[in-house]
């Protein structure tokens, strides 16, 4: 009995095998590598086939990019077919950068980018530049004689259907003091964020693009670094306007706010403008924003606690670690109009200076 019990136990993946086999027409059944809905169709169309939100925020792409994980940083290449952003899991123990992308009209489920896949090798803050020709990033890996641990801007450069090798950003831009948040113009401008490790104080600087060389960049004017400490802020691609998220300012609606600073010009910032409750909560966890390639949509990071009238109990705390909703942060989204909006009160607040 014992050694056929052994004989049966060796068989037994071999017949689970067969029987799988057999139910299917002798294919082998594996997991699609696509998203699919409810129905098991693949998800095609923009936006990950999500349906398209209006002007109130509304969390992007529910159990596929808003998991319950905690999720920033969403960036898109300029045709629209591949999407970058960042979980998080603990304090920041372990990052990723996570990417899906539209195969023959088909959405690939999300997996680790390659360049973000090694856990000794922190990677946050992906960018992708307006003309898609670039993705850039922050890391503290160590380069060229540099050890690890200080966050600076890295690069990849868009080779055929993928990218280069990443590599340090060249010229005056790194410093000894980390770097974050990467956000370009269509020109090439740089802008990003410079943090003094004695103060933990944020303050934004920019750097032109000459020749293919980023000059010594310059801080940005009092009415963009706005409060106690500035933090990622995001550029348009015409460097018509800029996000701020800013804390310590007065009359905010939490923490840490969104703000918005218009440019004209000649070089001129108007504003800062709050961002509104729509988009800012009482916490503290606005600090991540972008726009969609045709800049018609607005997504930014923000904590949203759903609230529950039932009584907790230890199943429902298990199964609400995997929703969004739980007090991690979530990616939402709505439609741009509210930066013209935002553009009349900020020359209004100009005006009145």
């Amino acid at each position: 009995m014992k050694s056929t019990l052994q004989l049966n136990k060796h068989l037994l993946p071999v017949l689970l095998l067969a029987i799988v086999l057999c139910g299917c027409g002798g294919k082998l059944v594996t997991e699609s590598p696509y998203l699919t809905d409810a129905a098991g169709r693949p998800l095609t169309g923009d936006y990950l086939g999500q349906p398209l939100p209006g002007d109130e925020p509304e969390r992007f792409a529910p159990g596929i990019v808003s998991t319950g994980m905690y999720t920033r940083d969403f960036t898109m290449t300029p045709d629209g077919n591949e999407i970058y952003y960042l979980v998080v899991v603990g304090r920041y123990n372990y990052t990723a950068v996570l990417t899906s992308k539209r195969v023959d009209g088909k959405w690939t489920r999300p997996e680790v980018a390659p360049f973000s896949a090694d856990p000794d090798k922190s990677v946050v803050e992906p960018f992708i530049s307006p003309d898609g020709k670039q993705l850039l990033f922050i890391s503290d890996r160590a380069s060229d004689g540099r050890e690890a641990g200080d966050n600076d801007i890295w690069v990849m450069d868009r080779i055929g259907a993928g990218w280069g090798e990443p590599h340090r950003l060249e010229g005056p831009v790194n410093t000894e003091n980390p770097e974050f948040f990467p956000s370009v113009t269509r020109d090439g401008t740089l802008y990003f964020c410079r943090a003094d490790p004695a103060t933990r104080i944020h303050l934004l600087y920019r750097s032109q693009l000459v020749d293919g060389r980023y000059q010594e960049p310059e801080l940005l004017p009092d009415v963009v670094n706005c409060g106690r400490s500035q933090f990622n802020a995001t550029i348009s691609p015409d460097e018509d306007f800029i996000i701020v998220p800013v804390a310590g300012k007065e009359g905010g609606v939490g923490g840490v706010d969104y703000y918005i600073c218009f440019r004209d010009g000649d070089d001129n910032w108007t504003g800062p403008v709050n961002m509104g409750d729509k988009i800012n909560t009482p916490g503290s966890q606005e600090f991540s924003a972008n726009l969609s390639a045709d800049g018609k949509y607005l997504f930014f990071m923000s904590v949203r606690v759903e609230e529950r009238e039932e009584p907790e109990t230890y199943q429902h705390i298990l199964a609400t670690m995997d929703q969004p909703g739980n007090g991690g942060s979530s990616i939402y989204w709505m439609r741009s109009d509210i930066i013209d909006e935002l553009r009349t009160q900020a020359l209004e607040v100009s005006n009145d200076r």
